[in-house]
């Protein structure tokens, strides 16, 4: 099977080697040409994915149509929100039967598209029978040492997941088949938000009591928008749901969770982010969720008050306390 894999941050990274370890033509794109011929000559991505030899087996370029062009399967780990714009610029040389498998996680900004949707948009909607969504509790670093790793993909079309299922597999690398489409994109998507909330709850000083409240009152809030787009509930205390949220919120190797440290610190999101070289998907991820909840009229105090710091630099403690002064209600609402 000729694979291609589209982007090269550590996730794309990481998952092209898995591939190209079991025996697969790979091509990997990299946007930055610098890079994709520093990884050509010395098989690292000293940007990325540092300090991880890569297969034999894994080719790079710079040039999207040669990553693209006379494909089986399309990997697409591109961040979410330049997702659309890099399918406008693939489809030209897509084949009509690549199966198409997506490793973003977030929900596009203005539009509120989920990556199905994105898609589907751009695709046309015949290609929903040959899509995939992977997600679950992965973090790169992890797998490319190949610790053992579960992750969930979905797709309408079950064929298409058992082919991905057993494409991605390995002695450490288990993934499980999902039917739930939108709840596997909502929790892979929503947790990072969770994540930036949590990271600002360490940041602050808290400790357990209140890591474990954002957690658990967190996955609520994931639930409750996932359920008003039509997913289904049972999702969300799977591998995509709880897994992927207690690992984010958890994880040295979180992004999100730091991003949210810092914020909790007093540094101002502009300086945190222009000192990271990969991307925190929870922090634009936010701003959709927080406009998607209201369109929906879903109630998500956490999502909300994370907006308040992020996008009106909202004093962290002030949101903790507003969060903690609300009307007092039950827990099944």
């Amino acid at each position: 099977m000729n694979i291609g894999v589209i982007g090269a941050g550590s996730w794309g990274t990481t998952l092209a080697n898995l591939l190209a370890k079991k025996g697969y033509s790979v091509t990997l794109w990299v946007y930055e040409a610098d890079l994709a011929a520093r990884m050509a000559k010395s098989r690292i991505n000293d940007l990325y994915l540092d300090g991880f030899s890569l297969s034999p087996n894994l080719i790079f370029t710079p040039q999207l149509h040669e990553a693209v062009t006379g494909r089986q399967l399309l990997l697409l780990a591109s961040p979410s929100q330049v997702m659309r714009h890099v399918l406008k610029q693939l489809q030209p040389n897509l084949d009509k039967n690549c199966l198409l498998v997506s490793a973003a996680k977030g929900i596009e900004n203005n539009t509120l598209q989920l990556m199905s949707e994105v898609l589907e948009a751009e695709l046309g909607t015949e290609v929903k029978s040959r899509c995939a969504f992977l997600s679950g509790p992965s973090f790169a670093k992890e797998v490319a040492q190949e610790q053992p790793t579960a992750v969930a993909v979905a797709a309408e079309n079950l064929d298409v997941a058992d082919r991905v299922q057993e494409i991605f597999s390995t002695d450490y690398f288990r993934v499980y088949t999902n039917r739930d489409v939108i709840g596997v994109e909502i929790g892979g998507a929503l947790k990072n938000v969770i994540a930036l909330a949590a990271g600002v709850a360490d940041g602050l000083g808290f400790n357990y009591n209140a890591r474990a409240a954002l957690i658990t009152r967190g996955l609520v809030e994931i639930a409750r928008l996932g359920m008003a787009m039509g997913a289904v509930e049972s999702t969300f205390a799977g591998l995509a749901g709880m897994g992927d949220l207690v690992l984010t919120c958890t994880g040295d190797l979180s992004r999100n969770r730091m991003v949210g440290m810092e914020l909790g610190r007093g540094r101002k999101l502009d300086e945190i982010l222009n000192r990271m070289q990969m991307v925190a998907e929870g922090v634009k991820t936010t701003l959709s969720a927080y406009q998607l909840a209201n369109k929906l009229g879903v109630k998500m105090p956490i999502t909300e008050q994370m907006y308040h710091i992020l996008y009106e630099d909202k004093d962290p403690k002030l949101a903790v306390a507003d969060l903690m002064q609300r009307a007092l209600t039950s827990e099944e609402e």
